[in-house]
């Protein structure tokens, strides 16, 4: 069996998990940046009497795309026989594609042309990120995954800061997004210039057929049950997540009434909850690794989020909120990383790892898509805000439940 379908044995050292987590950060810095702030801020100037509209637009439609997007390239790196080996061309091309993306933003001045790049920048940047997280199976033995989630968990953070700092100390505008782009390219170049890919023979590529492929990415329950239950804690986790979070600002305007203005106090909560979860991911990882065992973290991480939603509802105040936050950002630093880890460790077979990779990411995107539905009626009709984060508790609580289902780990 060639080496890139193989279990992979040989420990990967500090070098390529840091070169690995800089190119993680750095995309996630060309989507940030412009999700929190560039493209209010656009939306503002291209259609100044129907800001939120339009930017429901343009993210809505983006949000499309990025579902599609990362299963869709993970398949196809998957079968990629290419002399540089089957992640690297879909990393390099994905950043490409996405500073160009962020170029066309940068000169857009009408709403189609919004839509048009940001959907163009979902679709590569995609690429890119499949690409990226499919290398972890093919590269990292299984008493190591903790550890390299925990790292990437972190980079992720700190792309999330970094593009939004970019996108701010560049006055917003073209500047932003032309930082933006310039961070995702060269955040991305020591792993590509660094690091070899496994190569994975012509031969061995099986034959392509439209049924089949499409096929493909309907995961069967019955066939991979860990996966399918793995798929749905992350789901839920997600989702309890999505919901909580939605309304946090009009939460702290019109139930805490907090005392400056509630978008600063938004500010404070998202660095407290930063600082709880970088403090916990990697170690948790670490944690898991040498322990050998994943559903007790991921259980555990699960309760901690709940008790976070539980204290929104219970305990309505300033300092409420910032116990929650920090209390959210240890629960979800645990299982950012020890998640990853266990999903890894139930993929079925190696041939199909940015594929399978791809229909879980679904499991992070798809929430944020139904998060707002479920959300508003509650908030509107059925009882409002300690209504709706004792849901969030509730779904998150369903999802730790669901792990105790996967049985291929510990």
């Amino acid at each position: 069996m060639t080496d890139a379908l193989a279990a992979p044995t040989s420990e990967v050292g500090r070098g390529w998990t840091a070169s690995l987590s800089l190119a993680n950060g750095a995309v996630w810095a060309g989507w940030f940046g412009p999700i929190q702030v560039l493209l209010a801020l656009q939306a503002a100037e291209v259609a100044p009497g129907h800001k939120a509209a339009a930017l429901a637009w343009v993210t809505g439609a983006g949000a499309a795309v990025s579902v599609v997007a990362n299963p869709l390239f993970g398949a196809l790196s998957d079968r990629t026989a290419s002399r540089y080996g089957r992640r690297t061309p879909w990393i390099a091309a994905g950043v490409l594609g996405g500073a160009a993306g962020l170029g066309v933003l940068a000169a857009a001045d009408t709403l189609p042309v919004m839509i048009a790049g940001w959907c163009l920048v979902q679709l590569a940047l995609n690429a890119a990120f499949a690409a990226l997280t499919a290398a972890v199976p093919d590269r990292v033995p299984h008493r190591q995954r903790g550890t390299v989630g925990g790292w990437l968990g972190a980079a992720q953070i700190l792309g999330v800061l970094a593009g939004t700092g970019l996108a701010t100390a560049a006055g917003g505008g073209s500047a932003g997004y032309l930082a933006c782009a310039a961070f995702t390219v060269l955040g991305a170049l020591p792993y590509l210039l660094r690091h070899r890919d496994l190569v994975l023979p012509r031969e061995l590529r099986p034959p392509f057929g439209v049924r089949t492929f499409a096929a493909g990415f309907l995961l069967s329950p019955r066939a991979h049950p860990d996966l399918a239950w793995a798929w749905l804690t992350r789901f839920l986790i997600n989702l309890g997540n999505s919901i909580a979070l939605l309304y946090l600002l009009y939460y702290l305007r019109d139930v805490v009434h907090y005392a400056g203005d509630a978008e600063d106090g938004v500010l404070i909560l998202t660095a407290v909850n930063s600082a709880a979860l970088l403090a916990t991911v990697v170690a948790a990882g670490v944690r898991s690794d040498r322990t050998g065992r994943r559903k007790p973290y991921v259980t555990w991480a699960g309760v901690l989020i709940a008790g976070s939603a539980v204290l929104l509802a219970c305990w309505q105040t300033w300092p409420g909120a910032l116990v929650a936050a920090a209390l959210l950002g240890v629960g979800f630093g645990v299982f950012t990383s020890v998640d990853f880890a266990l999903i890894t460790d139930v993929l079925p077979a190696a041939a199909d790892r940015g594929k399978d990779l791809g229909v879980v990411n679904i499991a992070n995107s798809l929430p944020q898509v139904l998060a707002p539905a479920l959300a508003a009626p509650v908030v509107t009709h059925l009882g409002g805000y300690r209504t709706l984060y004792f849901l969030a508790a509730a779904v998150v609580l369903a999802g730790a439940a669901g792990v105790h289902r996967i049985r291929g780990v510990d």
